[in-house]
């Protein structure tokens, strides 16, 4: 058994009978979504699952668990997702899997927050993962100049087959090779004014705690103040 899916299987702990619960995307969130159906097929357990992703969708509706649209709930009692980089103060970014949007929205509504991750996902500082920007494909090119010239080194995310990759919002992503992001707080607050900008994969202040995979097995990190 790897390390993400002894993180998976660990983290569905924390899912409760009767919960809406928001599920996350990418390999270490498939394995947690498995166990959420295991627990439902053979605990019993009774659960409201709400996705983040097209991929995430399939996968439970082949497990059987029911799911709702976001919008279909008042709240999500607690999302479980991965991330692609937690910074030593608990700040992420996410989106490697093209799907930050779904994610974020999800994340806003939920109670509470887990992110699941390897160890090598926790860094001392954001920025050596690429910072996903989802934009409207109008004046798409345009804010990718704008990126060119704050020296934010864009790159389109693409397919296998070297086409630009449509998200499930029917959007396209601008990756930022950063290297180091001193203030991950005002960069995002920078993203966010611009025209055009969907959403970006700067996760503030958004999650309880961590759930990380390691060799002696899963280490659970509470965030301070959470």
């Amino acid at each position: 058994m790897n390390l993400k899916e002894l993180v998976g299987i660990e983290v569905a702990k924390y899912v409760k009978d009767g919960m809406v619960v928001g599920l996350g995307t990418g390999s270490t969130a498939y394995y947690m979504v498995k166990e959420v159906g295991r627990r439902m097929k053979e605990e019993g357990i009774q659960v409201t699952g709400v996705v983040t992703s097209s991929a995430t969708e399939q996968q439970a509706k082949e497990l059987g668990i029911p799911l709702k649209a976001i919008d279909e709930v008042d709240y999500v009692d607690l999302t479980i997702d991965g991330a692609d980089e937690i910074s030593s103060d608990f700040q992420g970014i996410k989106g490697g899997g093209a799907a930050l949007l779904f994610e974020k929205i999800v994340a806003t509504y939920s109670k509470e927050c887990i992110w699941i991750v390897d160890e090598s996902k926790m860094v001392d500082k954001l920025g050596d993962f690429p910072l996903p920007v989802e934009v409207v494909p109008f004046g798409s090119h345009n804010l990718f100049r704008l990126f060119e010239e704050k020296g934010y080194n864009p790159k389109w995310r693409k397919t296998a087959d070297d086409e630009i990759l449509i998200t499930d919002g029917g959007h396209y992503i601008i990756d930022l090779a950063l290297e180091v992001i001193e203030n991950p707080h005002a960069l995002a607050d920078e993203l966010d004014r611009y025209v055009g900008v969907v959403e970006h994969g700067l996760f503030i202040d958004m999650i309880s705690k961590v759930v990380v995979g390691t060799p002696e097995g899963p280490k659970e990190i509470a965030v301070p103040g959470k």
